[in-house]
């Protein structure tokens, strides 16, 4: 019985420790989520500096959670820790992608390779918001440089065809990322050739008025 109690207490001391580290990590990938929404939210706002000082906070959070959790890696790989980092990703790539920044690493920013190339795909959906954004006013040729990027990171994505215990589910998101694309492209079709027409009814216009007046 005496041996039984002392290898229960040594559990229940590594359960007591790890739930600790666990509550901490939870907090943790919550304030992540937040400060990566935040930091997108403020570069589709044209806030550089504001989305710097978040993905900052972010950094220094990953880090934390990342040095907590390093004698548990089953708690470090666990989806909540995970998905956060994956925000984190996925706002460190909007923000550069929008500023036209080379693009982090993974190692650079600390993720696992499924994180990372999760967070690429999701990238795509704001690259088109950032479009649209771009459109609003008129035809700008940025978009044409976030639309290469997006085919770009697609043309990426298919080539990673390996099982999904291995990706973790990441040829349901480039499935999805493929109608992104073309709903972008079509977008951006349409109002070039919306700019071009307004372009030519002004020129016609200028040439009548010429005219009239001679």
């Amino acid at each position: 019985m005496d041996e039984l109690d002392q290898i229960c207490d040594q559990i229940r001391q590594d359960f007591e420790r790890k739930n600790v580290r666990r509550d901490a990590a939870l907090t943790q990938a919550r304030q992540l989520t937040r400060h990566a929404s935040l930091a997108v939210r403020a570069i589709h706002r044209e806030e550089v500096q504001e989305a710097q000082a978040e993905l900052q906070s972010a950094r220094e959070l990953v880090q934390a959670m990342r040095e907590g959790l390093k004698d548990d890696p089953d708690l470090y790989f666990t989806g909540y820790t995970q998905d956060a980092i994956k925000e984190y990703v996925e706002a460190q790539l909007t923000v550069a992608l929008i500023l036209n920044q080379p693009l982090p690493t993974p190692a650079e920013l600390g993720a696992e390779y499924p994180a990372y190339l999760a967070a690429l795909a999701e990238t795509l959906g704001e690259l088109r918001r950032r479009c649209l954004d771009l459109l609003r006013p008129g035809y700008s040729n940025d978009v044409e440089r976030l639309l290469s990027w997006m085919d770009d990171i697609f043309t990426q994505l298919v080539t990673m065809d390996f099982p999904d215990a291995i990706t973790q589910g990441l040829r349901r998101r480039t499935d999805l990322a493929r109608g992104i694309i073309e709903r972008t492209r079509a977008d951006i079709t349409l109002s070039f050739r919306q700019s071009e027409m307004e372009a030519a009814i002004n020129r016609l216009s200028d040439q009548l008025n010429h005219q009239a007046e001679g």
